[in-house]
């Protein structure tokens, strides 16, 4: 990652003597101006939070990626007006991933990087694991005895994750109460986040929670599978209750701090990248045009066309429209918030596909229709597009029989491939009541505050200029999210620790200096040292 030049001739400054209200100040050689902390004092800092926080990028923590946290780049900042040092858990290696007692698990890492492939039966541009096999191991304990660590930032970790005292017990990782990147620099396995952040008595400290409470529910479609935070609770269990006791503690022995509200998930690559109407006769065709329209002709007569008259009966016939041989169609989907026709269509289907089928036929498409734009499409639905459901996955029990064993094309993506209208709903209002929550708490301790909502819904809606560069949330291109389409890139971590250090400076009569974004890489290469 480049350095700016101009702040590595800084750190070899002497400090000048605090003044009176203990406020740190150093020359700045380059243009006359005074750095200063304000009031804050960021001898000690902590940041707690997911993981934004740790750097985390590309599908997978790995050095490079903890090193361009925007957590670490605000303290280097800190630096320069009397902060102390920011000691992170790194990872060993730049693959990304954990062993697990020297097991691989797939589930973590490796990193992804840009392929630049692309295809007529997958034109949009992939992304790759870069190979090789991760060597850091959850259970080091060298890693433990080497903290505290002032980054305590977990990724996966929920708000209340971070109150939960067994958070860090290898114990529980086959429960799913404890997290193996915790697990790794935990103490013990009795001390909460919280605890391990106070127990460094800090000085400042940066909060960015709540993200996965509502994006783990987004990333699973909604499915129910992994829920929505409650709003309203005790700490532990409501977000009010934990956000309230998270804050409350880490003010308690007069710590500043900033902390930060959370983004709308339909302002990231994840839910924008992949449309929902992407069955063009040359990707039904595998790039053969002819081929495409005998499919689009068949798929019409055999599957479509029947659906569509039997629903119409029904008067439900706009679920389903005959498929284009000259516009991109959308896919097939299952939308749970619909009447659930599967009787009406059995009884339709069986004078024709005898019992049996028909009964099959009405289980599948009860509550089927076509895509529209309110959809949001996951980016990991890209890769179930066109395959063949499974018994895990076809909702049925059992994988389904050719014809109908396309997904999206003659068999409906089920829920946890897509976003509806009904759960992006849920997530708003979610996300709403948690920034009310997050603002109220910040105004009433006095403690700095960034807009991320504000921010990334800019960045989203035509980009931000940065340093010569526009940001925009384009997947891959944007300058903004890694390849992963949720987490940020080198560029996109940048620039949120300048936004930070603008709230910083805003609350508390600072002048900390941002970087240049354009000092920092759009992407990760391939290969990293």
């Amino acid at each position: 990652m480049k350095k700016n030049l101009k702040w590595l001739l800084l750190v070899s400054l002497t400090f000048m003597a605090c003044n009176s209200d203990d406020e740190a100040v150093v020359a700045d050689s380059s243009d006359g101006a005074p750095l200063t902390a304000g009031t804050a004092n960021f001898s000690k800092y902590v940041a707690l939070g997911n993981s934004l926080t740790s750097g985390f990028s590309d599908g997978a923590l790995f050095k490079r990626g903890q090193e361009g946290a925007y957590t670490n780049i605000m303290a280097q900042q800190f630096k320069l007006v009397g902060g102390g040092d920011f000691k992170i858990p790194y990872t060993n290696d730049n693959v990304g991933g954990l062993l697990f007692g020297g097991q691989v698990n797939p589930a973590f890492g490796p990193r992804l990087y840009f392929n630049s492939s692309v295809s007529a039966t997958h034109p949009s541009p992939t992304v790759d694991p870069v190979s090789g096999v991760s060597t850091t191991e959850v259970f080091n304990a060298a890693v433990a005895g080497g903290g505290p660590y002032n980054n305590t930032g977990v990724p996966g970790a929920k708000s209340f994750h971070l109150l939960s005292p067994t958070y860090g017990a290898a114990a529980g990782l086959a429960n799913g109460t404890a997290n193996p990147y915790y697990v790794r620099f935990a103490p013990n396995g009795t001390t909460s986040v919280l605890a391990y952040a106070m127990s460094q008595t800090p000085t400042f400290f940066s909060l960015w929670i709540g993200n996965n409470d509502v994006l783990g529910y987004a990333t699973s479609g909604g499915d129910g599978s992994n829920p929505i935070t409650p709003v309203t609770g005790a700490p532990g269990v409501g977000f009010d209750g934990t956000y309230g006791a998270l804050v409350t503690t880490l003010t308690s022995s007069g710590a500043k701090g900033v902390v930060a509200n959370i983004p709308y998930v339909t302002s990231i690559p994840f839910f924008k990248t992949v449309p929902h109407n992407p069955l063009s006769v040359s990707l039904l065709g595998a790039g053969n045009t002819a081929v495409g329209v005998a499919t689009v002709n068949a798929l019409n007569a055999q599957l479509y066309g029947p659906l569509k008259n039997a629903l119409t009966f029904f008067g439900a016939g706009d679920r389903i429209n005959l498929l284009s041989t000259t516009a991109s169609n959308p896919l097939l989907i299952k939308d749970e918030s619909l009447t659930n026709l599967s009787a009406q269509l059995t009884a339709a289907f069986t004078p024709t596909l005898g019992a049996q089928t028909a009964a099959f036929y009405g289980a599948v498409f009860g509550q089927a229709r076509q895509a529209t734009s309110s959809d949001l499409i996951l980016l990991t639905t890209q890769s179930a597009i066109g395959k063949a459901p499974t018994a895990a996955n076809s909702g049925v029990g059992f994988a389904p029989p050719a014809p109908l064993d396309k997904f999206g094309i003659t068999y409906p993506l089920q829920d946890k491939f897509v976003l509806i209208p009904t759960e992006v709903a849920e997530l708003k209002i979610a996300t709403d009541s948690y920034n009310a929550i997050i603002r109220s708490l910040a105004d009433s301790k006095g403690l700095a505050f960034v807009d991320a909502n504000a921010f990334l819904g800019e960045i989203d809606n035509g980009g931000i200029p940065a340093n010569g560069y526009t940001l925009t949330s384009t997947f891959i291109f944007g300058g903004t999210f890694s390849l992963d389409g949720i987490h940020p890139s080198p560029r996109g971590y940048a620039f949120i620790a300048n936004k930070f250090i603008e709230a910083i400076n805003k609350k508390y009569g600072s002048n900390l200096k941002g970087v240049n974004v354009g000092n920092y890489q759009n992407l990760y290469p391939a290969s990293l040292p």
